[in-house]
């Protein structure tokens, strides 16, 4: 049974969000796909050379080493080694955490004030309720352009 604060969550897959995408921008699903899938391979091989990653407004992956510890196995209550571990840390970009903070307006009725995007600008979203941030115009098919990070 759901409590107050428990958010009801979808589970939303590579395929749905490529369908999503190709939808919205018009182009052919297997492009889409190839454009993704060529993303997320950058994304695990710099990450696999220890690089950061940034992205504005979105978040920053990093790589991070778990120290070494002494854990306890819960039924015998022996001590274990637990060895170092490299893992992978998120820390979301603020358009991110406005994007979840709304998620506690859901169920408690409070509000999110979206804070300035720049010095004298306020964050909010535009008619089909995408922040102007992660959304960009559509290149038309004669002058594409690319768009930086």
């Amino acid at each position: 049974m759901a409590t107050d604060n428990e958010i009801k969550s979808k589970t939303v897959t590579k395929k749905e969000l490529i369908d999503r995408i190709a939808d919205e921008t018009g182009e052919k699903r297997v492009t889409v796909k190839k454009i993704v899938q060529s993303f997320l391979d950058e994304v695990v091989n710099d990450l696999g050379e220890g690089n950061r990653l940034e992205f504005r407004d979105f978040g920053v992956f990093e790589v991070r080493e778990r120290r070494a510890r002494i854990a306890q196995n819960p039924k015998t209550l022996e001590r274990v080694e637990v060895p170092s571990k490299w893992s992978v840390k998120f820390k979301a970009g603020r358009l991110m955490r406005i994007a979840t903070e709304k998620l506690g307006g859901m169920t408690s009725g409070a509000t999110v004030e979206a804070k300035p995007a720049g010095r004298n600008s306020a964050v909010t979203p535009n008619h089909d309720g995408h922040h102007a941030a992660f959304t960009e115009a559509k290149p038309s098919a004669t002058a594409r352009t690319n768009i930086g990070s």
